[in-house]
């Protein structure tokens, strides 16, 4: 690396990401720092964005705003959003450590492009989208479209993703968040997001998220469809356990099976269905 460089703007950060061939953004730095460190990455400059205010600002009014640059132990701490959409809160509570947590931001979760990304399927099932610069404007991005592959998103070369934006809360939705690691401030094995509006028994509404069972955060379509608009009853909550496990495309590494991760998957699936129903239409 040949330079640090401290915009004072996020405009003057895309200049000088134009100018600089080869150089990162960084904000928390707690995966590309480590990255550098292994040589994984080498770029040819840094330029720091985590100072910019218009990138670290919570805004809660109807719908939420949270600049990309947030450390992710500030949104937990934010009670406007942990009420409005405590699904967040879930997926950013065992995340890692206390330490990282001060350090990682909700963005550089997002554009790091893991398949384990905490916060990716809660934000795929509030239907949040991205905020993504460029020299030449902005543009919006559902959260669900922003991954391609391992370690890549669609966020261009000499763009910076900016905020990301969610709806307002789902009246009288019920969100769950399930993970499961080896040991604790591990990466997760696998996870299960689930938003569910139940109205008389039956699933008006139902988004389900996975996480680390895919090469990307996924939603899982075919899971939703033989709940959506139906009696949430034990039978068909069977059916979506082994639904999701055949929807799901795990692979084997050194740290979990296959098929142990389509098994967890099922299981979370099955409590989170389960947690909604317990909790009726309150």
């Amino acid at each position: 690396m040949s330079s640090y460089h401290r915009p004072p703007s996020v405009a003057e950060a895309l200049r000088l990401k134009r100018e600089l061939p080869g150089s990162s953004f960084i904000a928390g730095g707690t995966d590309l720092l480590v990255q550098m460190k292994d040589r994984v990455r080498q770029p040819t400059a840094l330029i720091s964005i985590r100072h910019l205010s218009e990138l670290t600002r919570i805004e809660t009014d109807g719908g939420a705003r949270l600049g990309a640059a947030t450390p992710l132990s500030d949104l937990a701490d934010d009670s406007a959003l942990m009420t409005g959409w405590p699904i967040l809160g879930e997926a950013l509570r065992d995340f890692a450590s206390v330490q990282i947590r001060g350090s990682a931001t909700i963005g550089g979760n997002l554009c790091n492009g893991s398949p384990a990304a905490d916060a990716a399927p809660a934000l795929i099932v509030l239907g949040a989208r991205v905020r993504i610069a460029g020299l030449d404007g902005e543009r919006l991005l559902p959260v669900e479209q922003l991954f391609e592959a391992p370690g890549r998103t669609r966020v261009r070369e000499e763009e910076l993703l900016v905020s990301i934006e969610l709806d307002p809360p789902l009246p009288s939705g019920h969100g769950v968040f399930l993970k499961k690691m080896r040991t604790a401030m591990d990466v997760s094995l696998a996870s299960i997001a689930s938003l569910a509006l139940l109205r008389d028994g039956r699933l008006e509404e139902i988004r389900l998220a996975a996480g680390s069972v895919a090469p990307v955060p996924m939603r899982l379509h075919e899971t939703e469809k033989v709940l959506r608009d139906r009696p949430l009853t034990p039978e068909r909550i069977a059916e979506a356990r082994r639904v999701a496990r055949d929807e799901v495309r795990p692979i084997t590494d050194i740290r979990a099976g296959a098929d142990y991760r389509r098994h967890i998957v099922g299981v979370f699936v099955q409590r989170a269905l389960e947690a909604t129903l317990e909790k009726g239409d309150r």
